[in-house]
């Protein structure tokens, strides 16, 4: 909201001083384009071009426009938080800020735990997992940020795992970018809290959307050139069980230990979660398609059964 207030006196002083700026060139400023990294270079000529005319004119406007000028190219604005906040005891506001219509980007680093108070457990911890306050595996499902998100309409959402695709992360980075109003990022962070060697940390997000816990995508609102809304899955339907991926992790291994018919139970009902989601993701790719799909087999066409033996396919909805 600062930067907004301080853009628009920008633009009020610069149509002031139209008349010794020149009118075409405060219009030219006034007008430019922005929605593309080009455009933004563009105009950021235009900026130090009007800079160096600014310099010249003894005006009080000019002074105080001076302080202003970096305000007239577009600002990119990041809201970066872990799950605990934005699933958990700060969603409420993130909530707000996503239904505020703002242009206002947020990245959220998913460890799917508290991970900086300790390692309790959050909203984003899986079925299964075993944290601080769920020794005995969370008795429930993750939650679903994403979907709740999509569910505006008017935000954009993605899911990406940089360990799985480079090439999606930075499409992500850029379409979020580029949308003229809210988006979400919610990107795999995988933890020390997960009990892994950190080394192969890309390693194991690459498993984590091949077993499909967390399946790669973006969701894209109605914009200028593109009059509905597309769902993008981008990654595969899961390939292996949730067991190859989960059982490498201290978080989900220890409850086989400590009670193995719990993990057992607890395992089955996670990937159950995860052919559910499947199904729900790749029925809203169907009703909202892209134009082309990069990379991406037929959705819902292959689920793991629970105990990873053999596969079935998924429901069409």
């Amino acid at each position: 909201m600062s930067l907004d207030a301080q853009r628009h006196e920008a633009e009020r002083l610069l149509a002031q001083l139209a008349p010794q700026l020149g009118p075409a060139a405060v219009r030219e400023l006034l007008d430019a384009p922005q929605a593309t990294l080009p455009d933004v270079d563009a105009q950021r000529v235009r900026v130090s071009a009007l800079e160096q005319q600014l310099q010249t004119l003894a005006d009080p406007a000019a002074r105080r426009l001076r302080t202003l000028t970096k305000h007239l190219v577009r600002q990119s604005v990041w809201i970066v938080g872990g799950d605990g906040w934005a699933y958990d005891i700060g969603y409420g506001g993130l909530d707000h800020v996503l239904a505020s219509g703002r242009n206002v980007n947020i990245l959220v680093l998913d460890t799917e735990v508290y991970s900086n108070t300790g390692g309790q457990a959050s909203k984003s911890t899986p079925r299964g997992g075993v944290a601080k306050f769920a020794a005995g595996g969370k008795q429930g499902p993750k939650k679903d940020l994403g979907l709740m998100a999509v569910a505006y309409g008017n935000v954009y959402v993605a899911q990406i795992a940089m360990g799985a695709s480079s090439q999606q992360t930075m499409d992500a980075f850029l379409e979020a970018e580029a949308h003229d109003g809210p988006s979400i990022i919610i990107a795999y962070s995988h933890c020390i809290a997960h009990g892994i060697n950190m080394r192969f940390g890309m390693r194991q997000q690459k498993l984590a959307v091949e077993s499909g816990h967390w399946p790669l995508y973006r969701f894209k609102p109605p914009a200028p050139g593109r009059d509905r809304q597309e769902f993008v899955i981008d990654s595969q339907a899961p390939s292996i069980p949730l067991k190859t991926y989960a059982y490498n992790e201290i978080r989900y291994k220890m409850l086989s230990y400590t009670n193995p018919g719990e993990a057992k139970r607890l395992l089955g009902l996670a990937q159950e979660d995860i052919n559910q989601r499947w199904r729900v993701y790749s029925a809203l790719a169907d009703r909202w398609p892209a134009t082309a799909r990069r990379g991406q087999g037929e959705p819902g066409s292959h689920v793991p059964a629970p105990d990873g033996a053999s596969a079935t396919p998924a429901p069409r909805t």
